[in-house]
């Protein structure tokens, strides 16, 4: 190791001044991971309950993912004029209204007022994840920025797997078994009876949300009294929104950091929604034992989460990105080209190679910008809007009928695609933005 690597492996990732604060925060990825990952296989589910296309089933990502793009600016705005604090609060008491939303959404029996609440829910988690990602990037040490980020992000995981549990064993396996064909037969048949099947399921979906509405209010009241610590530029409150963009605009890394996480995002969730229906297309699998699978998936993510936490102490982030992502892309092609349960283990692999990535891209944007990076963050979080797009996306590449391959294992092209700008990211942030960091974030080139 250099010099300089030993001497950035000796500064604490997180000071004990700062560790009460720091779990408080880190506890909110959980938080938010839960919810994307309870969502996840509703898209499967609303398909079978509502009987629609595997397109119209996907809006649910749209509208979860939408309310990240469309709250971003809003929120870091409303935090440069507050405080992270501020915007902790805004984004937890929206989380819970969406959640309880589910109720009315429920009795309604309308697929729209689902995707409100999810609106609204993701609209909280746009204000949690623009406040407690750079403020989590600014208690401490800026040479240990992107490992304190990684070990956050690391937690959040964590809720993802309670959020898979609960939706495995709490609503896909308590659903009707009725298939498809069978409902559509119902509803022909006795459209009573289906009517009854429909408001029984839709119910079994709301009861977890409402839950976890409840603690969410929980968790706001343990914020509004908790005191967390001023960090650095958080007194200056002036926006200056203009200047801000402008310096933004002439940073290519950050630019190119805000596409990449574009690309990471929607292909993160193509592979975990889509999971549910490779499993039932192509092995015949139940929608429950299918998530069993994507469970599976978000272990080996958390168990490589904290192991490439750890290699970044030796690795550059950029180098180390770049190797992951190709060998994302090499998995995915598994997906699409080999068949059976070897297919199958080739995309819970995928997860082992995105572990890394969404903090990573995001520490590597953020990396140097000082208060810029409150409004740097919404931009990021607007990236998140991948998730909005493209599962729709490969949604209406699943309803096609395609005769070369199935139109399931064709479909995953589509992550293919986001691994490949992910590794030209990561190559270019090795090759020239870690080599020339600072002459990049002076001048823009």
């Amino acid at each position: 190791m250099s010099a300089e690597t030993t001497s950035k492996s000796n500064i604490p990732v997180v000071a004990g001044a700062v560790l009460l604060p720091f779990i408080l925060v880190t506890s909110l990825f959980s938080l938010w991971g839960f919810a994307n990952d309870i969502t996840n296989p509703m898209v499967a589910a609303f398909k079978n309950i509502l009987l629609i296309s595997n397109f119209e089933s996907s809006l649910v990502q749209f509208a979860f993912y939408g309310g990240y793009c469309f709250m971003a600016i809003p929120a870091a705005l409303f935090i440069k004029r507050f405080s992270y604090k501020s915007g902790i609060l805004t984004g937890l008491t929206l989380y819970a209204c969406g959640c309880l939303l589910f109720i009315p959404s429920g009795h309604a029996m309308a697929f729209w007022a689902f995707l409100g609440s999810y609106f609204i829910m993701t609209c909280g988690l746009s204000f949690l994840e623009t406040s407690a990602n750079p403020y989590i990037l600014s208690m401490g040490d800026e040479a240990t920025a992107t490992r304190r980020l990684n070990f956050a992000q690391a937690f959040n995981p964590l809720g993802s797997l309670t959020g898979m549990f609960v939706a495995k064993e709490f609503i896909l396996a308590k659903l009707n078994a009725a298939s498809e064909e069978e409902r559509r037969a119902l509803q022909e048949s006795d459209p009573a009876a289906f009517e009854k099947i429909q408001q029984s399921d839709l119910s079994i979906i709301t009861g977890p949300y409402t839950v976890l509405g409840l603690v969410i209010l929980g968790v706001l009241v343990i914020f509004a009294l908790a005191k967390l610590p001023k960090v650095s530029g958080e007194g200056d409150r002036s926006l200056k929104t203009s200047a801000t963009l402008g310096r933004l605009f002439r940073n290519k890394r950050y630019l190119e950091g805000v596409v990449a996480q574009a690309f990471y995002v929607g292909a993160q969730i193509m592979c975990w929604t889509f999971i549910i229906q490779y499993g039932v297309n192509e092995l015949k699998l139940s929608k429950a034992d299918a998530q069993g699978y994507n469970i599976i998936a978000m272990v080996i993510f958390v168990s490589s989460r904290f192991i490439c936490t750890y290699l970044l102490k030796y690795f550059s982030p950029g180098k180390l990105l770049c190797g992951l992502a190709i060998g994302g892309a090499l998995l995915t092609l598994g997906t699409i080209f080999i068949e059976g349960m070897l297919g199958l283990y080739c995309l819970i692999g995928v997860s082992a190679c995105m572990s890394l990535m969404f903090p990573t891209i995001y520490g590597i944007a953020l990396d140097g910008l000082g208060d810029d990076a409150k409004l740097g963050s919404a931009g990021l979080i607007m990236a998140i809007g991948g998730g909005c797009l493209m599962p729709p996306m490969q949604g209406w590449i699943m309803d096609q009928n395609i005769e070369i391959l199935s139109s399931t294992r064709i479909s995953f092209f589509l992550p293919f695609i986001c691994f490949v700008v992910i590794a030209i990211y990561g190559l270019r942030t090795y090759l020239i933005h870690h080599e020339h960091g600072e002459n990049a974030l002076t001048t823009g080139r």
